[in-house]
């Protein structure tokens, strides 16, 4: 049965479902959700990342990572800690690049939190390093400073959507009609408690506000390992820096739009992150919060067009497909995309903030 059919089926048994809790059963189901059932990432999958496009990527953030590890005093076990690693390619290019800090390598764990079976095992094929797998962030990386890369990562968290009208903020559900064809409908009652960010204006009816409980809660955790134990964390993802209303709930198939509820399991759901809210819960954590910068502007801080000159002088016949990525990733990517960055209180700042 296809995942598509179980969820009309759930949502009549039980009545309409919320936009996260869709998100996490298309993303998420262990038989047919897209994360765990297939390759997403690359040509053949939905989408592609950064890291797919330049090997550049990769190395500057592992640099990133070596360079904090430098200015902190230079902590003898750490852990190493990417979310959401993909095919490993970041991992492998970060991992490659920070050898020229080999005493960061020797202290370092590395640590990929993945949940999906099938690109664990391409990390595993990729990664020839020793590393350890997590389905989550939990406590056991709350023991010592972690150097954490996010990229691409908590766009794919659940989201809540509520939507202005005369009674209040109502949330948009996920329902199914008599054909058992799903789509959307408001929740007869509004939320009671719904705290709005200040700055976003006064709503008309009709509007969207969107919120990510998993992002922020996820932030907030990192946060106090870092607040407590030093470290620091990169996220980089395409979001906005404190916004109006609207909706950026999306779905990709075979690098094409496609509807959000048309092919659950079969396309990528995410939404744009909330940088402001990110920071703001890193704050009360106890933590400091850089940024957010757009991703041009902090990959030319990191070095990315002296990297760029030095593998077209050393692999001349791929110039072009090098100048090519660079151009992808600081011109078609470079301001959408964003990065924010998490230090502890009294760290230097870091790298490109």
């Amino acid at each position: 049965m296809k995942l598509r059919e179980r969820i009309a089926r759930l949502i009549a048994a039980q009545g309409p479902i919320s936009v996260a809790q869709f998100m996490t059963m298309a993303l998420h189901d262990p038989e047919s959700g897209v994360y765990a059932s297939r390759e997403a990432i690359g040509a053949a999958g939905d989408f592609i990342t950064a890291p797919e496009v330049s090997q550049i990527f990769g190395e500057l953030l592992g640099l990133w990572a070596a360079q904090c590890w430098l200015d902190q005093g230079r902590p003898t076990r750490a852990h190493l800690v990417e979310l959401g690693p993909g095919r490993g390619t970041l991992m492998a290019d970060a991992l490659r690049a920070a050898k020229i800090v080999p005493e960061f390598l020797d202290a370092i764990e590395v640590v990929l939190i993945e949940s999906s079976p099938v690109l664990r095992k391409v990390q595993q094929e990729k990664l020839s390093t020793n590393v350890r797998w997590l389905d989550r962030f939990h406590e056991s990386l709350n023991d010592r400073p972690i150097f954490l890369i996010a990229n691409e990562f908590f766009d794919a968290l659940p989201v809540r959507q509520y939507v202005h009208t005369a009674k209040g903020w109502c949330e948009r559900m996920v329902t199914v009609d008599s054909d058992g064809k799903l789509g959307f409908a408001l929740a007869p009652f509004p939320q009671a408690g719904l705290s709005i960010p200040h700055g976003r204006g006064e709503p008309e009816d009709g509007a969207m506000f969107e919120t990510s409980p998993a992002s922020t809660a996820l932030a907030e955790e990192i946060a106090h390992v870092i607040a407590r134990h030093g470290g620091a964390a990169l996220i980089v993802d395409y979001g906005y820096a404190g916004a109006g209303f609207g909706e950026t709930l999306q779905a990709i198939a075979a690098h094409r739009t496609a509807g959000v509820l048309d092919k659950p399991g079969e396309a990528d759901l995410s939404a744009h992150v909330d940088f402001a809210a990110l920071a703001e819960v890193a704050a009360s954590a106890g933590a400091v919060a850089h940024g957010p910068v757009d991703q041009c502007a902090l990959l030319k801080a990191l070095g990315i067009e002296a990297r760029a000159q030095s593998l077209q002088r050393t692999n001349p016949n791929d110039a072009d497909s090098i100048a090519s990525g660079v151009t992808r990733l600081c011109e078609t990517m470079g301001t959408l995309f964003k990065a924010l960055a998490i230090t502890p209180q009294h760290a230097p700042k870091p790298p490109g903030f």
